[in-house]
């Protein structure tokens, strides 16, 4: 098993909070693949979301160093397309569930992977609550060793965040539901002020050593202030937080 050193968990936890605090779902994908390369061995990807409206189409793709859509070319992932459907997050090698002497011989390989002279891929499925929500493919180019099981370990430690995250996105556009911003939650919640100023450095992103300084107060007395946050907007962490109250104004 792969051993992530401290840098590696740097990313990692940069990596996770901008999936849950990056407002654009289109940026937050950019920015993930771009990430991902300081962490990843690979040569280009794609993350395609689940259509709402069609099952089994793909849509909006986010490409990293490739720029061709190969949505409809995913019809003829036949050994793949019952993973995808799933409604399950998995995270897996095309070599798999097919022998690379097969695969090299399907109609896919021929479309998709020869003409961009990639030979292996890892591909991440996100899904919740049996809904199939999107796929990632990152991949490598001929001449390149396959992925390892420790590349399958560093993605098995985002899948249910990108998943929770896409969930989210879709019932929010279902619900037509809207955040607050920093000043309509504490006046809708009855924040005092020193709480409304620090609802408003939280969302910015400061660490409670930062408030602490800023604020002139102990780690405890901001604890308790965080605590009366939370307690009058209902919540319990600040993935929570973030999910309610806008980033900005």
């Amino acid at each position: 098993m792969k051993t992530l050193e401290t840098n590696d968990w740097m990313i990692l936890n940069s990596i996770i909070y901008k999936i849950y605090t990056t407002e654009n779902s289109l940026t937050m994908r950019q920015q993930l693949l771009e990430q991902m390369k300081m962490v990843l061995d690979f040569d280009s990807a794609d993350f395609y979301l689940a259509s709402k409206e069609k099952e089994g189409k793909l849509i909006e793709p986010v490409m990293y160093n490739c720029d061709e859509d190969q949505s409809e070319n995913y019809e003829e992932l036949g050994n793949s397309r019952e993973i995808m459907y799933s409604g399950k997050s998995l995270v897996y090698r095309e070599t798999d569930i097919i022998s690379d002497e097969k695969r090299v011989e399907t109609e896919y390989y021929k479309k998709v992977y020869r003409p961009n002279n990639w030979h292996y891929s890892l591909q991440m499925i996100l899904g919740k609550d049996k809904e199939f929500l999107g796929i990632i493919t990152f991949y490598r180019t001929i001449g390149k060793d396959n992925f390892q099981y420790d590349d399958i370990f560093l993605l098995d430690l985002l899948k249910d965040h990108l998943s929770y995250r896409l969930y989210r996105d879709r019932q929010e556009c279902n619900t037509g539901k809207e955040k607050l911003t920093v000043t309509e939650a504490a006046e809708k919640y009855g924040l005092t002020r020193r709480e409304h100023m620090i609802l408003r450095l939280l969302m910015q992103g400061k660490d409670n050593n930062q408030l602490c300084e800023e604020l002139s107060i102990s780690v405890n007395t901001l604890k308790k202030h965080i605590l009366n946050i939370y307690r009058k907007l209902g919540i319990r962490n600040r993935v929570q937080m973030f999910k309610m109250v806008k980033e900005r104004e």
